[in-house]
């Protein structure tokens, strides 16, 4: 039998600029899905690290992070 101890993914999200707005309230909504996003994690008690925040020239955001998958203890992953 085997038991898992520890559990961590690591993702790159790619928060996209949605077509047909202008370029600031396309900036401004990809933000706020981002911080949606972050929100929901909380939300949910899911524990995560930010690795890297990098916005791309285009103004879209690409998101490195750790989070924790299935309510599974992260242990040392997330130090």
């Amino acid at each position: 039998m085997k038991r898992i101890k520890a559990e961590c993914l690591e993702q790159t999200l790619h928060f996209i600029l949605k077509d047909g707005l202008d370029p600031d309230q396309a900036k401004q909504q990809a933000q706020q899905e981002y911080e949606g996003y972050k929100a929901q994690l909380d939300h949910r008690g899911t524990q995560y690290k930010i690795l890297e925040e990098a916005e791309q020239p285009d103004g879209s955001l690409l998101i490195r992070l750790k989070r924790q998958n299935n309510y599974h203890p992260v242990g040392g992953y997330l130090d």
